[in-house]
C-alpha cells in the first residue's frame, strides 16, 4: 500500500562509525546509493513485473503567494483524472480520462504537461521538468556517475506504516547536496528501503543554476511510493510546487503552482496492446468524455485555506536545503532586485506630500536573509523619506528603521495609498489624513502558519506632515489633521489564527508611554483592537458570504493619530468621513455577491453598523456592483440614521496591499 507515517527512530548505526568529516561520503552511505542506483536499473528486467496498470487523481492550483503571510489566493483551480500504465522494460504510457477547471481570478495561464500527469520512475537520469522549460537536465542522485557530481550523508532511520498492511518498513535517509553548488544539481534527501536499497521518498529543491526559467524562484518535490505485495515500490503521492516572480522586482507577491496527484487501484501483468505504447506517451480522451469525469471530491475544496498553504513536506524541504547548503541562496532569482512594496511606495498623492516619488533595493545575502532599503521624495513638503530593513525570509524576524514614513490616523485604514491617489488626481476627494513618523523597531515572530505570533518593540518620533497647497487646493480638501507632536514607545504583541477553514481571528495589544512635545510627564498609554472575519467563497450557488467585526479599546492620554475613527467610506457609507472618533470602538459589515454575468459583473449588497465610546450607532446599507472577478467595487452606501447618499469606489481587500 502506501506512505502514511515517519517515525524517527535513531541515527543509522554506520553513521558513529564514519570517519569522513561532517559524515559526507562515507563507505556506507556511498555503498547505499550504489545499490539504489543498481535496483534502479534492475527494475526493468525484474521477470515478476511484466506491466502494471493504475489510475490517479490530483488538483493543480494556480495561487497569488505573499511571503510575508501563509495565506494564498486562488486564482485557478484543475483537477484531473488519469490511466497509467507500464510495460518492461521502459514503456509508460498516461491518458488523460478526466479534467475540469475553473477559474476565480482573470489567468491564461497554460501548463506544461507534466504538471498534469505523474511521475513513474521516480525521474529518469537526467530530471527535466516543464518540458524543458523550467529544468532541463539534472542528474538524478542515483544516476550512473552521480557520485562524482554529489556528495551523500547517511541521515536518520526511519519506519514507514504501511496502510492495510500490519508490517512495518524500515530505511534509511540519504542526504544528497552538489559538491559545486554553483551548477545545476539535486539538493535533498533520498529515503531508501534499508532491506532492498529500493527508493521509497525523495524531497528535494534544486540549485539556482538548475533553473531555465529566470522567474523562477523555487521548485520543490516530494515523491513518495508504496510497497505492493512486499516486492516493488511504486508511485503513491507526489507533490510539486513551483513559485515564480518577476526577475527584476522584488515585489509583495509571487505567483505559485501547486499540485499534488494520488495513484491508486495497481493491477499487475495484465495484457497491454501494444498499439497504447505506440505514439506520445500522454494522450487524453475526447473533451465530452473528460468533462464527464465522475470526480469524487469538489474541485474548489471547503477547506480551501488549508488545502492551500504550504504542507509540512513541502516546508521541510526547504529547511532541508538550507542546512545541506550551510544557508546558501537557492532562489533561482537574481539576489539583488528593484523592491517595491506597494505600488504606492513608487508613486503617491494625498495633501501631506502632494507628489511622491520613490524606489528601493532588496538584496539576499543568503537564502534566510534580506536587507531591504527603500527611499523617496515628497515634491509638496519638499523632503525625502526612507526605510531600512534587515529580516529573515518571512519577514517576520528582523530590525526596521524609518525615517518620515508615512502614516494615517487610527488602526482603521479608509483605503489603501494607491487607490486614494487615484481619487484625489481625479477630483475626487484625498481620503487618508497624512502625518509621519520617524524611528525603528525590532521584531520577532513565528513561521507563516494557520496560527502565527508577532512581538515588536518600536521607539518613533510622531509630527504631523507638513505641505504648502496652492489656495485652490486648500479650499477642495480637508485641512492636515492635528497630530500630537512627541516621542512614543511601544511593546506589542499580535496573534493570528485560523479558527476554522472559514473564520479568522487578528488581534493585536500594544502598551507603551508617549511623551509629548512641551509636557514634563510621560503618559502611559495601551490599545488592543481585533478583527474576527467568516467568509464563504464559491459555494456552488454563485453567491459569496462575508462578515466580520472589528472592536478595540484604548486607555491613557491617547493622542489624537492613535484613536479610533468611524465614518464615511472604509467604514460606515454614507456618513460624515470620520465624524465620529474615541478611545473605544466596535464595527460590524457583512457583505453578499451574486453572480450576474459570470466573471466580469457581480452584484453586491452590504449592510454595516458601529459606534465609537460614548458615541451613538450609526448604520449603512446599500446595493453595488462588482466587476472583473469581483475586484473593482462601485458601491452606492446610504447612511441609515440621518446619513446621506454616497458613491464609494474600492477594490477587494485581498488587494489593498498591494496598492
Amino acid at each position: 500500500m502506501g506512505l502514511m507515517f515517519l517515525f524517527a527512530l535513531r541515527p543509522a548505526t554506520a553513521q558513529s562509525q564514519d570517519t569522513e568529516r561532517d559524515g559526507w561520503n562515507t563507505d556506507t552511505a556511498l555503498e547505499l546509493i550504489r545499490r539504489a542506483r543498481d535496483v534502479r536499473q534492475g527494475l526493468a528486467s525484474d521477470p515478476g513485473l511484466r506491466t502494471y496498470r493504475s489510475n490517479a487523481t490530483g488538483r493543480i492550483f494556480f495561487l497569488i503567494d505573499r511571503p510575508d503571510t501563509d495565506r494564498r489566493m486562488l486564482v485557478k483551480a484543475d483537477q484531473i483524472a488519469l490511466e497509467v500504465y507500464w510495460r518492461a522494460p521502459r514503456g509508460t504510457r498516461q491518458r488523460i480520462v478526466g479534467l475540469r477547471d475553473e477559474k476565480l481570478l482573470p489567468t491564461n495561464i497554460r501548463y506544461h504537461l507534466d504538471h498534469l500527469t505523474v511521475v513513474q520512475d521516480d525521474f529518469a537520469d537526467r530530471i527535466r521538468l516543464g518540458d524543458g522549460d523550467e529544468v532541463e537536465a539534472v542528474l538524478h542522485p542515483a544516476a550512473p556517475g552521480a557520485e562524482t557530481v554529489y556528495d551523500y550523508r547517511l541521515g536518520d532511520s526511519l519506519a514507514i506504516a504501511s496502510p492495510g498492511t500490519e508490517f512495518m518498513v524500515r530505511v534509511n535517509e540519504v542526504q544528497v547536496r552538489p559538491k559545486r553548488l554553483a551548477e545545476p544539481g539535486f539538493v535533498g534527501s533520498v529515503f531508501l528501503d534499508r532491506a532492498t536499497a529500493a527508493i521509497v521518498r525523495m524531497t528535494f529543491t534544486f540549485t539556482p543554476a538548475s533553473y531555465v526559467d529566470r522567474y523562477l524562484d523555487y521548485i520543490r518535490i516530494s515523491l513518495d511510493n508504496s510497497l505492493w505485495r512486499r516486492r516493488w515500490w511504486l508511485p503513491y503521492r507526489q507533490e510539486v510546487e513551483i513559485r515564480r516572480e518577476m526577475p527584476l522586482f522584488d515585489f509583495l507577491a509571487g505567483s505559485v503552482i501547486r499540485g499534488r496527484f494520488e495513484i491508486s487501484d495497481y493491477e499487475f501483468n495484465v495484457e497491454l496492446p501494444d498499439h497504447l505504447f505506440l505514439g506520445s506517451t500522454v494522450t487524453a480522451a475526447p473533451q465530452a468524455e473528460r468533462e464527464r469525469y465522475p470526480f469524487g471530491e469538489s474541485l474548489i475544496p471547503e477547506a480551501e485555506a488549508s488545502e492551500l498553504a504550504q504542507t509540512p513536506s513541502l516546508r521541510e524541504i526547504r529547511a532541508r536545503a538550507l542546512e545541506l547548503t550551510a544557508g546558501r541562496y537557492l532562489s533561482g532569482l537574481a539576489p539583488l532586485r528593484l523592491y517595491v512594496p506597494s505600488v504606492s511606495h513608487v508613486f503617491r498623492w494625498n495633501r501631506g506630500e502632494q507628489a511622491f516619488v520613490g524606489l528601493g533595493l532588496a538584496w539576499r545575502p543568503s537564502g534566510d536573509r534580506v536587507v531591504k532599503a527603500h527611499g523617496g521624495w515628497g515634491f509638496g513638503a519638499g523632503r525625502p523619506s526612507a526605510t531600512v530593513a534587515i529580516e529573515n525570509a518571512s519577514g517576520r524576524t528582523g530590525i526596521r528603521a524609518f525615517w518620515r514614513e508615512l502614516r494615517d490616523l487610527g488602526p482603521l485604514a479608509s483605503l489603501s495609498h494607491g487607490l486614494n491617489t487615484f481619487l484625489a488626481l481625479t477630483g475626487e476627494g484625498d481620503w487618508i489624513d497624512p502625518w509621519v513618523s520617524s524611528g525603528f523597531s525590532i521584531f520577532l515572530g513565528s513561521a507563516p502558519s494557520d496560527a502565527s505570533t508577532r512581538l515588536s518593540l518600536t521607539w518613533e518620533r510622531h509630527d504631523p506632515s507638513r505641505t504648502a497647497l496652492d489656495p485652490h487646493d486648500a479650499r477642495r480638501y480637508r485641512p492636515l489633521p492635528g497630530v500630537a507632536k512627541g516621542w512614543l514607545g511601544t511593546i506589542e504583541l499580535s496573534h493570528s489564527k485560523a479558527l476554522t477553514d472559514a473564520l479568522a481571528l487578528d488581534v493585536v495589544g500594544q502598551l507603551g508611554w508617549f511623551d509629548p512635545d512641551g509636557y514634563e510627564d510621560v503618559n502611559a498609554v495601551g490599545q488592543t483592537h481585533g478583527v474576527l472575519q467568516w467568509e464563504r467563497v464559491g459555494l456552488g450557488t454563485d453567491v459569496d458570504l462575508r462578515a466580520s467585526v472589528h472592536a478595540g479599546f484604548a486607555f491613557g492620554d491617547v493622542p489624537p493619530q492613535q484613536l479610533y475613527y468611524l465614518g464615511g467610506r472604509g467604514t460606515l457609507p454614507g456618513h460624515p468621513f470620520r465624524a465620529q472618533s474615541g478611545n473605544g470602538f466596535w464595527l460590524a459589515s457583512a457583505e453578499a455577491t451574486f453572480a450576474l454575468f459570470d466573471p466580469w459583473v457581480a452584484l453586491r449588497m452590504f449592510a454595516a453598523a458601529g459606534a465609537v465610546r460614548d458615541g451613538s450607532v450609526l448604520a449603512s446599507a446599500g446595493p453595488g456592483l462588482g466587476l472583473g472577478w469581483n475586484v473593482v467595487h462601485f458601491d452606492l452606501g446610504r447612511g441609515l440614521n440621518n446619513g446621506h447618499w454616497e458613491w464609494v469606489v474600492s477594490v477587494d481587500r485581498r488587494f489593498r496591499r498591494w496598492l
